[in-house]
């Protein structure tokens, strides 16, 4: 039996550190670790590990969004842990590790998890409800500005401020969105909303 960790943060400016004490403190001999987002399961190092795992061993993460950001992929990667014959273990959730029984230890682990999950999308949903309601009253108020643009010409990040003149720039030459988002390595729907916030400010 082999004991398998995985750590993944957000982007490159976090840091893997505390994952990485934590897995190696519970015993896992090898851990996958990769910075990327958890919006869809196309990661590499998830790839390779899931690959590797074979009956009897242990995959563990420290906290159950590691694997994804919501119940669908969470789920999606769980069952291919238990197809491969392989238990799962999250530490910032109760342990069973005291019980011997290997299917007992496993239905009560599974168990714990999706009462989580459950509780997280619950969570999840409230959050958005509230966020919905907020906007609406700001709307009625009149004192709803919308979210700032990230890509701006007058951004106080340099980096973003190119990128907003960059788009701008190719919109005037006609470029479509797919061919600008793909060439500054951002997203379609990004591209988008610039061309429709350009357009309502005259600057295209």
């Amino acid at each position: 039996m082999m004991k398998f960790g995985y750590a993944r943060v957000s982007s490159e400016s976090q840091n893997l550190e505390r994952q990485i004490v934590a897995l190696k403190l519970d015993g896992c001999q090898h851990v996958y670790q990769e910075k990327l987002s958890g919006k869809n399961l196309n990661r590499p190092q998830l790839t390779k590990l899931l690959n590797k795992i074979k009956t009897n061993d242990e995959v563990v993460v420290l906290d159950l969004d590691r694997l994804g950001r919501n119940n669908k992929d969470i789920t999606e990667i769980m069952n291919k842990i238990n197809q491969k014959g392989c238990t799962f273990k999250v530490l910032s959730l109760p342990s069973f590790d005291g019980i011997k029984d290997k299917n007992l230890k496993s239905l009560l682990n599974n168990l714990i998890i999706e009462v989580y999950k459950y509780q997280a999308e619950s969570e999840r949903k409230k959050i958005r409800e509230r966020q919905h309601q907020g906007i609406e009253i700001a709307k009625h108020n009149g004192v709803y500005k919308g979210s700032k643009s990230k890509y701006s010409l007058n951004s106080s990040n340099k980096k973003n401020e190119q990128i907003a003149k960059q788009i701008l720039t190719m919109f005037n030459s006609n470029c479509g969105d797919t061919y600008i988002a793909k060439t500054l390595g951002i997203s379609r729907k990004t591209v988008y909303n610039k061309r429709k916030q350009f357009k309502h400010t005259g600057s295209i």
